[in-house]
């Protein structure tokens, strides 16, 4: 009784349940939107199976046409390097995860994470953090990236202001001729 479909069919509706809906934007603020774009758009070429996850098979494939084949054995490790929830496959944050700490320096040389990063062609050099002399240093960096994200942001939003009243111009136009047209 009370609310259709029994009450719970709230709570099953909304998606994950307790999960936080994960904003890469919000969690890697040290790439910009290009950035990260580039890194979904990997991403999304390489999962084959379109569930949303790079497995086994498919980093294999990622990283022989990277030009770098890995054993079995080193493409399990690679996972494992960065698989947080350990489902032995990479979700797109742990994917993020291989980027930022390349950006960091905290990859092996030889690992096959570091090679995955460097093949990839997604420029991660972030000036300031990791050279930072300070502590200070870097949260003015972190501010500075921060603002420029925003101004990115805004950026993308007064192009589509503009746009959105071109149109709204180019129909006046077109409606003011037909009128002429019309008497």
């Amino acid at each position: 009784p009370g609310s259709p479909g029994g009450g719970r069919a709230g709570f099953e509706g909304s998606p994950g349940g307790s999960r936080r809906v994960f904003s890469p934007a919000a969690e890697f603020r040290e790439f910009s939107r290009r950035q990260l774009r580039d890194m979904e758009r990997l991403f999304r070429q390489y999962d084959a199976g379109k569930d949303g996850f790079i497995d086994l098979m498919e980093l294999k494939l990622m990283m022989e046409k990277l030009g770098a084949p890995q054993t079995h054995l080193g493409l399990k490790n690679m996972i494992k390097e960065v698989d947080e929830d350990l489902d032995s496959k990479l979700s797109f944050r742990e994917f993020l995860l291989i980027f930022r700490k390349a950006a960091a320096g905290e990859l092996q040389e030889d690992s096959g994470l570091h090679t995955l990063a460097r093949l990839s062609e997604i420029d991660v050099s972030t000036e300031g953090v990791k050279g930072a002399k300070n502590f200070f240093e870097a949260k003015v960096q972190a501010i500075h990236d921060a603002s420029r994200f925003e101004e990115e942001i805004k950026a993308e939003q007064e192009e589509k202001k503009k746009q959105a009243e071109e149109l709204k111009q180019r129909k006046a136009a077109f409606k003011e001729l037909q009128s002429t047209f019309r008497q």
